[in-house]
């Protein structure tokens, strides 16, 4: 059952439309990252949420009530800044102590919560250190404890590791899941990288201009991107336009490297998707394309191609990008070879 609805949230601030209709849900305990490019109105959803702005229509519900009239302090959720926004003057046992001491608890039980939330996030002995003298990730930790620590009903992230160098934020992308997960929170986790969101989230809120583009699980939106523009943002970039014709009674894809076979009930332009992990070094699938090897960039476990293919229509050239376990010989860059892929798995269509 889900515990956060919002339902047609519209946003404007003066004639910018930051968000149209927002709608999702979210189930107790599930992270959910919201994914999107810079100025989409992720961050402006949380403040929403938060109570901290004020929708101009729609509604947000916690438990079947809507919480619009309840005042921040009183909804119970906790909130971290892409900035930490840490008390410099304070230690670091009082910066995570400052929520509680607004809860009028005693000093005892304030003592306690402060000192099992350092734990939880591995700053034990942390208490009397000084602000100023902590690393990026270790005032990252403090941060999360100070929105941990009051035990909120909710927690929401705005791009927790958007100052952190990518090693050390690999790292603590796992750190945050366990720890979100060993307290069984809900959490909503904003951010531009779609990696962060696919390694911490179980399902992603991807928007796009202040509306909602999909909402899907990582590998469902990844291994099923619903428009050009997701798959744009995924990275992708063997796109290419195709036209549905007749060919011997069936219905293929004209495209510049050929043609293509279909398997929907679809007439007109389209545009055609050509997965970079589909292809094969030999010849053994459907479907084979030649060209020229034009670069080649290692990434680790897979090796990244580029493919100047012959298109079929014009004679001019087309580039197409494969990926291939790095662990297999990689053919090099001015090499001219053979690739196959099965359609079926490796073609997806967007219709115009």
């Amino acid at each position: 059952m889900s515990i956060l609805e919002l339902s047609n949230i519209k946003k404007t601030f003066g004639d910018n439309i930051a968000l149209k209709d927002i709608a999702f849900s979210v189930i107790e305990g599930e992270i959910i990252s919201i994914l999107g490019p810079s100025g989409c109105g992720k961050s402006t959803i949380l403040m929403i949420i938060a109570g901290l702005e004020t929708p101009d229509h729609g509604d947000v519900h916690w438990k079947g009530s809507s919480i619009l009239e309840v005042p921040p302090h009183k909804r119970g959720f906790g909130l971290m800044f892409q900035d930490y926004a840490l008390f410099p003057h304070m230690n670091v046992r009082d910066n995570i102590a400052f929520g509680l001491n607004l809860a009028n608890l005693s000093r005892a039980e304030i003592q306690r919560q402060v000192l099992e939330i350092m734990d939880t996030v591995n700053l034990k002995g942390f208490e009397q250190r000084d602000i100023n003298t902590l690393s990026g990730g270790e005032q990252q930790r403090v941060a999360l404890a100070r929105s941990l620590a009051p035990n909120p009903q909710l927690v929401m992230l705005d791009e927790p590791l958007g100052s952190i160098d990518r090693s050390l934020r690999e790292h603590l992308l796992g750190e945050i899941r366990k720890i979100l997960r060993k307290l069984n929170l809900t959490a909503l986790y904003v951010t531009h990288d779609q990696e962060e969101a696919f390694s911490i989230s179980d399902r992603i809120v991807l928007l796009r201009d202040g509306h909602v583009e999909q909402v899907g699980t990582a590998q469902q939106i990844y291994r099923k991107p619903t428009s050009i523009f997701v798959a744009k943002f995924l990275g992708f970039t063997n796109l290419m336009d195709g036209n549905i014709v007749k060919s011997n009674q069936k219905s293929v894809i004209n495209t510049p490297i050929g043609y293509l076979p279909i398997n929907k009930n679809i007439t007109g332009k389209v545009t055609v998707l050509i997965r970079p992990d589909s292809a094969t070094l030999d010849q053994h699938k459907t479907f084979q394309i030649s060209g020229k090897v034009i670069d080649i960039s290692f990434r680790g476990t897979i090796t990244r191609v580029v493919l100047l293919v012959d298109n079929q229509l014009d004679k001019s050239k087309i580039k197409l990008t494969f990926e291939f376990s790095s662990n297999q010989p990689i053919p090099e860059t001015g090499e001219h070879i053979s690739l196959s892929f099965d359609p079926k798995d490796a073609i997806q269509l967007f219709q115009h």
